[in-house]
């Protein structure tokens, strides 16, 4: 799997701190996994979630804002 084969997006919450992840939305929609990745390192390494586990990353991302 190539990043380049995805659209990727940050979250609307992100400002230029340097601390954000991006999710392909797509891939997620067509394919159930939810893919996120650093945004400082777009070709590096991804993390493939399941539903449950994404909506986890979220609720902890927002706990700690």
């Amino acid at each position: 799997m190539t990043t380049d084969s995805h659209r990727w997006f940050k979250s609307s919450y992100s400002s230029n701190g340097g601390q954000c992840i991006e999710w392909a939305p797509e891939h997620a929609a067509s394919t159930g996994e939810f893919l996120v990745r650093d945004s400082k390192d777009p070709s590096g390494p991804q993390l493939a979630l399941t539903r449950r586990g994404f909506a986890g990353l979220v609720e902890f991302a927002k706990s700690r804002v």
